[in-house]
């Protein structure tokens, strides 16, 4: 689903470039421009996934060895031990 562009000035860009962001993020293309020409353009990056095969995933993860300590644990451990 392509969604439309939307175009703001520098001064536009600079005052609410979060919002902006999040826009691009969504899938709008944000068009940049300073005095009445497009200077930049701000887009959601272009990801390629591969897919993660199950059994390639289980020999990986069946050659690490096992957690000796239960995750909430070893969490209150660290954080008691840095003393935050």
């Amino acid at each position: 689903m392509l969604m439309d562009s939307t175009t703001v000035t520098f001064a536009e860009a600079k005052a609410h470039l979060s919002q902006l962001t999040e826009r691009a993020a969504a899938g709008e293309t944000v068009i940049i421009t300073k005095r009445g020409k497009p200077v930049a353009q701000l887009s959601r990056p272009a990801t390629s996934r591969k897919p993660v095969g199950l059994a390639m995933l289980r020999r990986l993860t069946e050659s690490m060895p096992k957690q000796s300590e239960e995750a909430d644990r070893f969490m209150r451990r660290l954080r008691d031990e840095a003393r935050y």
